[in-house]
């Protein structure tokens, strides 16, 4: 097995994710396919990213929708790298990304805790 290819995260909303994702993170719309069943494929990615990408799911489910934002029980879920912390960082605080600390630079690298628009906590993180 050669890479983990996609991360399905449970949403509310397929466009109001694609949105986020999109313009406030700077991800790439991999692919948006409808189903016969009325959902959709949505695939979202970092530009240049080669292996694993997001899978927005729409919450299909009162218990899925019980899920959205805290998908992982409160922990760190997703880890977002960067080859520059400082520009990525600037680019999504003025995107109104909702950042729960200042930027820290510990011995593994720069990283700074934000929320995606459900509230799950993610790191932008640029190792050394």
């Amino acid at each position: 097995m050669p890479h983990l290819g996609l991360v399905a995260l449970v949403v509310r909303d397929y466009d109001e994710a694609i949105a986020f994702y999109r313009d406030a993170l700077g991800f790439q719309l991999r692919e948006d396919t409808p189903r016969e069943d009325g959902s959709r494929w949505v695939v979202v990615s970092p530009p240049g990213a080669r292996e694993t990408s997001l899978l927005l799911s729409r919450a299909a489910t009162p218990a899925q929708a019980g899920h959205i934002g805290d998908q992982t029980g409160g922990r760190v879920a997703l880890f977002l790298t960067t080859d520059d912390f400082d520009r990525d960082y600037k680019r999504m605080v003025a995107a109104g990304v909702t950042f729960e600390e200042e930027p820290r630079y510990e011995p593994y690298g720069a990283v700074v805790v934000f929320q995606d628009l459900y509230g799950n906590r993610w790191d932008l993180i640029q190792p050394v």
